[in-house]
């Protein structure tokens, strides 16, 4: 499980750093094959970040990743019906602490990266799609590869990773089913809650070490 969820958090770092270069015609897949295989060398190279240095990584997580991930689509869909009955307010906190909790998991696997490299599949997409599913595979030190799936889509700022999905399950439709049991406890609220108490434990907890 530590694996897998490091994995998702390794290739969501990698796809949506991509996009910070890119220029805006690029296809998607060129756009996050050209510029993941930097941030994974400059991660690598990087002793503060490889180090554990918290304030290092999420300045890295904040200038680079933060602008190229649709934080509130992803909300969205993992709220699913919830989502519309929720107010304005709640629908932003909601989504500022989905976005927190997302900053702490890309930062871990930042920390994290040792070895890895990502190998991506040619693109099957028509050129008019707005909305496209980037396929790759990372190669770990120990073990099989392991398949990588994205969905990014096209808005007026660029590309935007929105959903990844490892060994066959989508994040979203993990969180999903984390969103809807919590939502069905205690409400949206409850959620917000439980969302904002992880983080804060989160935010006190120092980066792992690098697997070796």
């Amino acid at each position: 499980m530590k694996l897998i969820k490091h994995l998702i958090a390794l290739a969501t770092v990698t796809i949506a750093t991509s996009a910070i270069a890119a220029a805006p015609a690029e296809a998607p897949d060129a756009l996050v094959k050209r510029i993941s295989a930097d941030v994974i060398d400059t991660a690598k190279a990087d002793k503060d970040i490889q180090a554990g240095n918290q304030k290092r990584v999420m300045d890295l997580v904040e200038s680079k990743i933060l602008p190229h991930v649709d934080f509130m689509r992803m909300t969205q869909l993992a709220a699913g019906r919830a989502w519309r009955d929720a107010s304005p307010e709640q629908q932003k906190q909601l989504s500022n602490e989905f976005r927190t909790l997302l900053i702490f998991t890309y930062s871990g696997a930042l920390s994290q990266i040792k070895n890895e490299t990502v190998e991506f599949k040619p693109l099957r997409a028509a050129p008019e799609d707005k909305e496209v599913e980037v396929r790759s595979q990372v190669n770990v030190a120990r073990g099989e590869p392991v398949t990588l799936n994205y969905r990014l889509a096209q808005t007026p700022s660029g590309w935007k990773i929105f959903d990844i999905n490892v060994l066959g399950a989508w994040l979203v439709e993990t969180y999903k089913g984390t969103f809807a049991s919590e939502i069905n406890k205690s409400g949206i609220d409850g959620l917000i809650k439980t969302l904002a108490e992880r983080n804060k434990k989160l935010a006190a907890k120092p980066l792992a070490k690098p697997i070796k």
